[in-house]
């Protein structure tokens, strides 16, 4: 199956897992640019980067060494409410981050709370967890 059929089979945990790769993306890059003018929350924003990777790209938990306790922490988020609850809470921490200093972290605090919604919409729609084929996931041929 490829990725425009993924798109279409109208799954919302995968629509959540690109959001989730968008936010890692921007979360990196801004976190850099406005690094000297919000230092801690450009921190924050690189912590949370680094544990979406490995939430929401299932081809890193492979192939990385983690400890235990790291692995055992990130796949307490297999159920979409907790990744809901976790983009959520990783939202309004960035959302924060313009009460200190307006600027550019608006932008992947949107992409959370969008990703938030769309795990939040899968949960309640009780759709099983797809991963893109392309991010080393099953796919949603699993799962149909």
């Amino acid at each position: 199956m490829s990725v425009l059929e993924e798109f279409k089979s109208r799954n919302f945990t995968l629509y959540a897992q690109w959001g989730g790769v968008v936010s890692i993306i921007l979360l990196v890059i801004l976190g850099a640019i406005t690094f000297l003018g919000n230092i801690p929350f450009s921190i924050l924003g690189w912590i949370f980067a680094f544990v979406l990777v490995f939430v929401e790209i299932p081809l890193c938990i492979k192939f990385c060494p983690t400890s235990p306790r790291f692995d055992s922490f990130v796949s307490s988020f297999e159920n979409s409410y907790l990744r809901a609850g976790l983009y959520l809470v990783m939202a309004i921490v960035m959302f924060l981050a313009n009460t200190i200093n307006t600027g550019l972290l608006n932008l992947p605090a949107v992409i959370l709370l969008l990703t938030s919604f769309c795990y939040l919409i899968a949960a309640v729609k009780q759709q099983s967890h797809a991963s893109s084929k392309l991010l080393g996931g099953g796919g949603v041929d699993n799962v149909v």
